[in-house]
């Protein structure tokens, strides 16, 4: 048994999620000619045949990144396939395998697992991915998902997050906040739910965001409407963790700074609606909320006449020297530092 020599020891809360990958990872390096890119982005690069191979993996875990009580395990087989299948887009590849392990404990019948698989089932289709293997076993603490997803792109389309240039416009796919939105909306009927068990929640005024939260799409489209638009981004991230922390990670990978303008943020009505029921900030909302699963990537400038007035993209800002830092320009004109305030799984409750 390993001992530990240091009574110091330091929290998992304190590292953050991509704290703790830099640390346990700082000493492992890259020996074979095929990884082109290991740890460090949102998927793998391999190199096996003229197009390149990126690999990438995700771990749901029940109680953590789902609650059953308003999570159809359709839905979550869905959105399972989709939080892998964003990261392969997010490297500007196209999808084409997964593979699918689960735990499971005994409180679930093999009826519970069909419709899980019915959504795996369901995404595989839509998104013409082909499901290739995996793994099951069981668990004492409720149920665990893993999906690892392939994708292939050309060697010269790869987009990492480390290209940006001072400069280049910032752009994101389709709007922000919504998931998180819909996510309070859930929890909210729950609390309102173990009150009142005959109370029947009216979901109708809060589809959209409830679907997003439930049923997120992975934005395949948007590498298809690059490609077509004849546009090559610098770099680019999927919005996992909330808008403000991924510019950060641009930031952070590229060496530039960036200026993001408040007005420019896309904010669906439904998003804004709720946001103010709830008394909270929109903006906040949409820098911080995260599970958009929307692309967030940047351009030369020169591009800015093909995507200008696309209805699926957004310009939100421009990059700029590292010295400027990460900022938000508000409607006042004010410039304010960004800092990553997303989702922390390791932060205590």
């Amino acid at each position: 048994m390993l001992e530990n020599k240091n009574n110091d020891s330091t929290s998992l809360e304190k590292l953050g999620e991509f704290g703790l990958i830099d640390h346990l990872t700082k000493n492992f390096n890259s020996t074979q000619k095929s990884t082109l890119k290991g740890i460090g982005d949102d998927a793998a690069v391999l190199d096996f045949t003229d197009k390149k191979t990126v690999l990438t993996t995700d771990l749901l875990i029940e109680g953590v990144h789902f609650d059953l009580s308003y999570m159809p395990l359709k839905h979550l087989g869905y959105k399972a396939v989709m939080v892998n299948l964003s990261d392969v887009y997010a490297m500007n590849a196209i999808a084409t395998q997964i593979t699918v392990s689960i735990a499971v404990s005994n409180r679930f019948p093999l009826e519970a697992l069909e419709e899980l698989y019915a959504g795996i089932a369901t995404a595989c289709k839509a998104f013409e991915v082909d499901l290739i293997g995996g793994d099951t076993t069981s668990s004492k603490t409720g149920l665990m998902i893993s999906i690892t997803a392939l994708g292939e792109v050309d060697e010269d389309k790869i987009t990492y997050r480390s290209g940006a240039k001072a400069n280049d416009l910032l752009v994101v796919s389709g709007d922000l906040g919504a998931a998180y939105m819909g996510l309070q909306i859930l929890e909210r009927e729950k609390e309102v739910f173990k009150v009142n068990p005959n109370n029947q929640p009216d979901l109708e005024p809060y589809s959209y965001i409830v679907e997003r939260q439930l049923k997120p799409e992975a934005r395949k489209d948007i590498v298809s409407l690059l490609q077509q638009l004849d546009v090559q981004p610098t770099s680019m991230i999927d919005i996992s963790d909330g808008l403000s922390s991924e510019i950060l990670h641009l930031c952070k990978s590229s060496n530039v700074g960036c200026n993001l303008f408040e007005d420019k943020i896309p904010l669906d009505p439904t998003v804004i609606s709720s946001c103010e029921e709830f008394k909270v900030d929109s903006t906040m909302i949409a820098l911080s909320g995260g599970e958009d699963y929307e692309l967030l990537f940047t351009v030369d400038q020169s591009a800015f006449l093909k995507l200008k007035g696309n209805p699926s993209l957004s310009i939100i800002g421009h990059m700029t020297q590292a010295s400027e830092g990460a900022n938000l320009i508000t409607r006042a004109e004010t410039k304010i530092p960004l800092t990553a305030q997303g989702w922390n799984s390791f932060e205590s409750e």
